[in-house]
């Protein structure tokens, strides 16, 4: 009989839930596609293929091309000129026959006929600074283009070849053919902008104070542009501000520079016993075995020396690398020189600073820290870092990377003072571009077109990093700091450009040259989306382990957005096409709150919801078999119930159903809840989200809820959730610790005043 009684109470229920859905019928509408939030990606993501894999993993057939190189550089101190002859082996592993390869001549963006200045808009500035005047219209441009003086095969034979702006597509002799080779060579050279000046990722920065320069030095060398599956070749011209698509290869470099410079760069240093003197040789032997500290190799006090004078004779620094997509390298008399040992798995790396005196005291102190640090925390989220060296090397208003090395900004006052704001800022910035050898350099996606992909990862574990260093070196934190103040990451700090004006904001997945707000759209924005799906939308554990699959994966490889996207979801059973949707193929923003909260009480009394339901059926109410009435608080019904003295709190017909329809050991486990409640959550935000909700207790306790984002699959504008207890809820606070850039909390609380409800007044009343 009990059987029976919840079989046709199931139906009934079920009928009144279909029933309280229905509305009254509106006009015929036409039909719709489907716009569901959490419909699959099939439609933005390409076709699974032999070359890359539904799981996001490389597929069966996947090739990438490679690029050797073999260069002489001469770096012409006196009149800051550069020149080089290069010979590069090209391997086709690709299935198709190619006619022609292109060449990257990213210098040519300096060039004096070049179009980059000529893409941005704006008219006259009416404030304007002097230098910004002068440079604007009163300076002839710099001519820093190529000067490509030769392109010929191994023979000797010219090569024909046209250069389109910052591209040169050198023609074959014959096509090649899956499986060939080919090599050539290009004689070079390019005079050296002034970075400072030029705000360039290259070139050199001047000190009049002693008529010396450093250089940090790279795009210096005709590149080989990326050939894969996806576009053929990635011939994208380059403007500025996208930075590199390259394939992997072997170096061998020759560097001629003043014999008096210090020189370091990518790859392995094989003449170090030629370049280096007997003290720096045995300074070096120190720092191998010193894993706590960094060893000077070239003091500040040798380094002011070699600066007033300039030596007229030349020493040849010979560097191979091995695997690598680029090369980058700094020279300079100037230069201070230190290292330190960093375990990495079961191998020692060297992290290395180079800083002109000018850096000093704060590079000496953290500079070589942080490269370390940062290498044991990227290789914690993603693999054990395989080269044998990262080099930070300071130059003013710089932020950039390459394989093993990087220059990075953070210069004190003149008298050797800095605040809290440029300590952090250097510190931030190194272990920014030191974390590109992960991504990019090793996780090697297409910058030219899907920049998030390396800022984006990058920042986010930059994010992660920092507050490792902020506990390795708390005494690094100011006075009543807790954590390391980090500028992106956390989901408040992406608020503000989240709630901006949408005619200047562009999706994560836009060109990155095409991007409004850049900063805020490559880095800021991605940074924040993937620290949300670690922390509050996957869990760390999840988290942590999808993504150190995707690097893994795509370690020396070439990886494209859906190849991260599939394998996040491939390696934690954890679908998110909902989530790479809303945050990264539109500018939705996160807008959650409480929009009603009502009160229900047990009632002994058939309430009208019932009786409309049997009348529905055409059945009688005595018909029914035993059931549980709710009556809303402030309700007509539920003054009734008050007025007549029928019970509402521990009603016997409660307690009767219980009894009847559970056995004693059923009713021993069983809750017996107080107070019922309708929350209503509203979504004025386009962004679907899970709702973190903090429940508040008259008692002072609280309990934390999360509804997953599925939750808003039927209905993307307000969900309804039923709450019991045995405790009075007081208030209640979506988003309470601010986890998911709600950018409107006016709506996250109710009540906005905790007011006595009417039951609680009626008690009170009865008392007196």
């Amino acid at each position: 009989m009990k059987k029976l009684k919840y079989l046709f109470l199931s139906a009934v229920f079920i009928s009144a839930s279909t029933l309280a859905q229905e509305q009254p019928k509106p006009e015929r509408q036409p039909g719709h596609t489907n716009t569901n939030k959490f419909k699959q990606l099939y439609d933005e993501f390409s076709t699974p293929n032999m070359y890359r894999a539904a799981s996001g993993a490389p597929g069966s057939a996947y090739y990438q091309q490679q690029a050797d190189y073999k260069m002489d550089i001469t770096l012409d101190d006196k009149d800051a000129k550069i020149s080089g002859f290069e010979t590069i082996t090209y391997s086709n592993n690709s299935p198709d026959v190619l006619k022609y390869l292109w060449v990257q001549l990213d210098q040519n963006m300096r060039a004096k006929d070049s179009k980059t200045p000529l893409i941005e808009g704006g008219g006259v500035s009416q404030a304007q600074q002097p230098a910004g005047f002068v440079s604007d219209y009163m300076k002839e441009p710099f001519d820093g283009g190529f000067n490509i003086e030769e392109v010929k095969d191994t023979k000797g034979n010219a090569l024909a070849h046209t250069i389109n702006r910052t591209m040169m597509r050198v023609e074959l002799p014959t096509p090649l053919k899956s499986g060939e080779k080919f090599s050539f060579s290009i004689k070079w050279w390019y005079n050296i902008n002034n970075h400072v000046e030029g705000r360039g990722r290259s070139g050199y920065e001047y000190f009049p104070e002693d008529g010396n320069r450093a250089y940090v030095i790279a795009q210096f060398y005709p590149r080989m542009a990326v050939y894969n599956d996806v576009e053929g070749w990635q011939n994208s011209q380059f403007w500025g501000r996208d930075e590199f698509a390259l394939p992997f290869g072997d170096f061998e470099v020759n560097i001629t520079v003043p014999a008096d410079h210090i020189l370091d760069g990518t790859g392995e240093l094989v003449n170090r016993k030629e370049v280096f003197t007997k003290e720096m040789m045995k300074r070096y032997e120190q720092a191998k075995k010193s894993y706590d500290k960094p060893v000077i190799i070239v003091t500040q006090k040798e380094a002011e020396a070699a600066e007033k004078s300039a030596s007229t004779k030349t020493k040849t620094w010979k560097l191979h690398a091995k695997n690598v997509r680029d090369f980058g390298f700094a020279t300079s008399r100037k230069f201070v020189y230190d290292m330190m040992a960093v375990k990495i798995g079961n191998k020692d790396v060297m992290a290395v600073s180079m800083y002109p005196k000018e850096g000093n005291p704060l590079w000496e102190e953290w500079s070589t820290k942080a490269v370390a640090a940062t290498l044991k925390s990227y290789s914690r989220m993603t693999f054990d870092y395989p080269y044998h060296k990262a080099i930070s090397v300071h130059a003013k208003n710089q932020g950039m990377e390459y394989p093993m090395i990087c220059w990075n900004y953070g210069r004190p006052d003149k008298d050797g003072k800095y605040s809290d704001r440029v300590k952090f800022g250097m510190i931030s910035v190194i272990i920014h571009e030191v974390g590109h050898n992960f991504f990019p350099m090793i996780v090697n996606s297409d910058e030219r077109q899907w920049t998030w992909m390396d800022e984006g990862l990058n920042t986010f574990l930059e994010y992660v990093a920092e507050q490792d260093f902020g506990k390795q070196y708390p005494e690094v934190l100011s006075a009543g700091e807790t954590e390391y103040p980090s500028r992106r990451g956390p989901a408040p700090k992406i608020i503000p450009y989240m709630s901006g004006n949408q005619d200047f904001i562009a999706p994560i997945m836009t060109k990155g040259l095409n991007t409004y707000q850049f900063g805020n759209n490559a880095y800021g924005k991605p940074a924040t989306a993937l620290n949300i799906l670690r922390e509050t939308v996957m869990g760390r554990e999840l988290f942590d382990y999808a993504f150190k699959e995707y690097a893994n994966r795509w370690m020396f490889k070439h990886p494209t957005p859906e190849d991260f996207f599939r394998t996040m979801e491939d390696a934690s059973a954890f679908d998110l096409d909902w989530y790479w949707r809303g945050w990264f193929y539109t500018t939705d923003y996160v807008d959650i709150g409480v929009k009603d909260v009502k009160k229900y009480y047990v009632s002994s009394e058939i309430n009208e919801y019932t009786k409309n339901l049997a009348k529905q059926y055409g059945m009688q109410v005595s018909e029914l078999p035993p059931l549980v009435y709710m009556v809303e608080e402030g309700s007509e019904e539920f003054k009734e119930s008050l007025k007549s003295g029928n019970a509402i709190e521990n009603s016997p017909t409660l307690k009767e159903y219980m009894m009847d329809n559970f056995t004693p050991e059923e009713r021993k486990t069983l809750k017996e809840p107080k107070y019922f409640y309708n929350v209503t959550f509203e979504k004025p935000g386009g962004l679907v989200m899970p709702i973190i909700v903090e429940y508040k207790f008259a008692d002072g306790t609280t309990k934390t809820e999360t509804y997953p984002a599925q939750i808003w699959r039927l209905n993307d504008k307000e969900v309804s959730k039923s709450v019991a207890s045995d405790k009075e809820i007081v208030s209640i606070t979506v988003d309470p610790k601010m986890e998911t850039a709600d950018i409107d909390t006016s709506n996250n609380s109710w009540p906005r005043e905790v007011q006595k409800s009417e039951f609680d007044t009626f008690k009170e009343q009865s008392k007196n």
